[in-house]
């Protein structure tokens, strides 16, 4: 009997960045620990993201979004999904005063955070309701489209995986939930990298691909602005066993570092 490959779930995650004074980095980016019992990256520093639900393609969506976002958008959802993990995941929010149309200040998410993060995270309250009650809309022009990957066919849980980049809103610090993360910290791509390779950091292949990218800009703003002037390129990794062993391929027109690795390393550094 032929084994069937397993669906493939839609998922988002956020690259939220700032600029930073660091010796090895000038960017830095909010990334969270997942917790060990997760049934999937446990343990492993990863983006604020996850699942897109039921609650995300809400169609009342639209109206509160900004007005150069309610066109037609394939990816919609994914990006309400992403703004929605970052704020249950990283307190971090990326949405705007309806009637002003400033961003939210700390002050501000901290007293939502209380009212509403938890509720969002269990299912209890939809994001829609939120946005009605505190007369809010989502900032998602400020995303940008980063990068897509989609979990090889051999593995036994696959995700249609949105990356989406965003400057950090001003003032907001961040912090993780002590549920689905357990540690979170600004940190540069060059650093991420260094410690990881020493065993300090525990970082999955797509994510570290996605770092090793975010490692080429200079600045959170051209981080953004060139995602938003470039295609993003699907990848779906493919296996290649041979007599030296397996090896994950990536097409070259994605543009990341390498083309071809060996599982086995993916194993031991992500």
């Amino acid at each position: 009997m032929t084994k069937e490959t397993p669906l493939l779930k839609p998922a988002a995650t956020v690259l939220l960045v700032r600029d930073c004074v660091k010796s090895h980095d000038t960017i830095e980016v909010f990334m969270v620990v997942r917790h060990h019992q997760i049934d999937f990256a446990s343990g492993a520093l990863v983006f604020p993201g996850g699942k897109v639900d039921n609650n995300d393609m809400i169609s009342e969506l639209v109206e509160f979004l900004p007005e150069s976002e309610r066109g037609d958008d394939p990816l919609r959802a994914f990006k309400i999904a992403s703004i929605r993990e970052s704020f249950e995941e990283a307190n971090l929010l990326l949405a705007r005063n309806r009637d002003t149309g400033a961003l939210v200040t700390h002050d501000r998410l901290e007293a939502l955070a209380k009212k509403y993060r938890m509720p969002l995270q269990n299912g209890e309250v939809p994001i829609l309701k939120m946005l009605q009650t505190e007369n809010l809309e989502l900032a998602t022009d400020l995303l940008g489209h980063f990068a897509h990957w989609i979990t090889p066919t051999h593995m036994p849980k696959r995700f249609d995986t949105h990356f989406f980049i965003a400057e950090a809103p001003p003032h907001q610090l961040g912090a993780h939930d002590g549920e689905e993360s357990v540690d979170s910290v600004w940190v540069g791509p060059n650093e991420i990298l260094t410690e990881a390779d020493k065993g300090n950091y525990t970082v999955i292949f797509p994510t570290r691909m996605n770092i090793e990218a975010l490692g080429k800009f200079t600045s959170a703003k051209t981080a953004v602005e060139t995602a938003n002037a470039t295609g993003t390129f699907t990848v779906l990794p493919e296996m290649e066993i041979t007599e030296e062993g397996k090896f994950l391929l990536i097409p070259e027109e994605a543009g990341y570092s390498v083309t071809r690795r060996a599982i086995d390393a993916i194993m031991d550094k992500g």
